[in-house]
C-alpha cells in the first residue's frame, strides 16, 4: 500500500509538495483552509490592480489536481494532529488518517492593536478574500489609507489607486521598503509612486482608527487626521504555528525543522513561511518552493537538504523593477541616473561586497549575488564595481 501523505495548506509551497509527492507514488490529500482552489498568492496584486482575472491565478483546477494524483479538500482547516494515532482533526471534527504529514500553513497578517482596528472597512492584505473585500470597498471610490510601506503595502496602494481611490501610505520609516532598499532607492520609488497620485506620510505612526459602525478615518500619533473609507493594514506577517504548537511540535518563531524539513516528530514535516531552519524563517516564494521539493524528496526516502543562501529579493513595485541582496547598510558605492530612473548602491565591508540594491535596471543582479556569495575580494577596483560585469573586465 502506498504511503498516505497529508499536506496541510494549499499555498504555493503546499501545492508543489503535494504534486511532487503524488508523482513519487504517495497517496496524497491536500487540505486548504480557504474555500478556493490553490492560487498564486504572489499575483494577488495583479488581481487587485485589474491586470489579471481570477482564472489567471489558478494553475491547477480540480480535474488537473486529480489527474496528478492529488485529492484536494478546500475549506478544510486542520485544527489538531493526533500524532499517536496518525490522524488530523478538521474544524468540522472529521479525522483524516496519514502516515506522514506536511504542514504548509504559511503566515498570518498582523493587525495593529490600535483603537478601532476591528471596525468594518479595516482590512488586511494576505488572501484572496482580502482582495475581494478591497475590490468591493473600492467600488465607491473615496479615500484609502494603507498602513505599512513594505512590498505588500505598496502593492495594495498601487492597486487601490488603479481602482480610482485616493491613497495615502503611512510608514514609520523615512522611506518605503527599508528592508530591501536604501534611502536613495526608496526616495526614487516614492517619487515614482507619487507621480501616480499616491501620497506618503513618512515617518508616521498610526494612533487610532475612527468611525461609528464603519471606518471613516485615521488619527496619527502627531494628532493629524486623514479621511478613509477603507484602511488596509500591511504591517507584516507572522508564521502560522498554531497547529504545530497545539500538537506539541517544537516551535520558535516558526515550526523548527532540520535541513530535510522534518520537525521534531519525524512523521511531520514543515515547509514555507511557517517553517524555521537554523533560527531563520523565509518570506519569499522561491525558497518556499525549494523547501517543497526537499520535503517531497524526504517523503520518498531520498537524501535531500535545504541550504539557505544569501537573501535576495527580485520584485516589481508599481511597474518598477527593484532587487536587493545581503546587508543593506554601511559604506557603499553609488551609481545614480535620474534621467533613466536607474539607481544602484553597493555595500562593502573589509574589501568584500556584502550587499547590493538595484532600482530600475536589475539586469546585473546575478553578477552581484555571485560576488556576495563568493566573498571575493574587490581590491583597488571598487569604484568600477557599479559597472557590473564590466568590473570583471577591469580586473583582467
Amino acid at each position: 500500500m502506498s504511503q498516505r501523505v497529508l499536506v496541510i495548506g494549499a499555498g504555493p509551497a503546499g501545492t508543489r509538495c503535494a504534486i511532487r509527492a503524488a508523482a513519487q507514488g504517495a497517496q496524497v490529500t491536500l487540505c486548504g483552509a480557504e474555500a478556493a482552489l490553490p492560487y498564486d498568492r504572489v499575483a494577488l496584486s495583479s488581481l487587485l490592480a485589474g491586470e489579471k482575472t481570477l482564472p489567471d491565478l489558478i494553475p491547477h483546477d480540480l480535474r488537473g489536481l486529480h489527474a496528478q494524483g492529488v485529492a484536494f479538500r478546500p475549506a478544510t482547516p486542520v485544527v489538531a494532529l493526533d500524532r499517536a494515532a496518525g490522524a488530523a482533526v478538521t474544524a468540522r471534527g472529521e479525522r483524516i488518517a496519514y502516515d506522514r504529514a506536511v504542514i504548509a500553513t504559511g503566515s498570518r497578517a498582523i493587525r495593529l492593536p490600535v483603537p478601532g482596528a476591528d471596525l468594518p472597512g479595516v482590512l488586511t492584505y494576505r488572501t484572496l478574500d482580502d482582495v475581494r473585500a478591497m475590490l468591493r470597498a473600492a467600488r465607491g471610490g473615496g479615500a484609502a489609507v494603507v498602513v505599512g510601506g513594505g512590498l505588500l503595502g505598496l502593492e495594495a496602494a498601487a492597486g487601490l489607486a488603479q481602482r480610482g481611490m485616493k491613497v495615502t501610505v503611512l510608514h514609520p520609516v523615512e522611506w518605503p521598503m527599508e528592508r530591501q532598499l536604501d534611502a536613495g532607492a526608496g526616495g526614487l520609488l516614492t517619487r515614482r509612486m507619487g507621480q501616480r497620485g499616491i501620497r506618503f506620510a513618512m515617518p508616521a505612526q498610526l494612533a487610532a482608527i475612527e468611525g461609528e459602525g464603519r471606518v471613516t478615518g485615521v488619527v496619527l500619533a502627531d494628532g493629524k487626521r486623514l479621511p478613509a473609507s477603507i484602511v488596509v493594514m500591511a504591517v507584516g506577517i507572522r508564521p502560522d504555528t498554531a497547529l504545530a504548537a497545539a500538537s506539541g511540535l517544537a516551535t520558535g518563531r516558526g515550526i523548527q525543522v532540520d535541513a530535510a524539513m522534518r520537525s521534531n516528530d519525524p512523521a511531520i514535516l514543515a515547509i514555507g513561511e511557517c517553517a524555521e531552519l537554523e533560527g531563520r524563517t523565509i518570506g519569499l516564494v522561491a525558497p518556499a518552493l525549494e523547501q517543497a521539493e526537499i520535503a517531497a524528496a524526504t517523503l520518498s526516502g531520498q537524501s535531500a537538504h535545504y541550504a539557505p543562501r544569501a537573501d535576495a529579493a527580485a520584485l516589481k513595485v508599481s511597474g518598477t523593477a527593484v532587487w536587493s541582496a545581503g546587508e543593506i547598510a554601511g559604506e557603499g558605492v553609488t551609481l545614480r541616473d535620474e534621467e533613466e530612473d536607474r539607481y544602484r548602491r553597493l555595500f562593502l565591508r573589509e574589501d568584500r561586497l556584502v550587499g547590493a540594491v538595484l532600482y530600475g535596471d536589475v539586469s546585473d543582479s546575478g553578477f552581484y549575488l555571485n560576488l556576495i556569495a563568493s566573498g571575493r575580494r574587490i581590491g583597488r577596483h571598487a569604484a568600477a564595481l557599479a559597472l557590473g560585469p564590466a568590473y570583471a573586465q577591469e580586473l583582467a
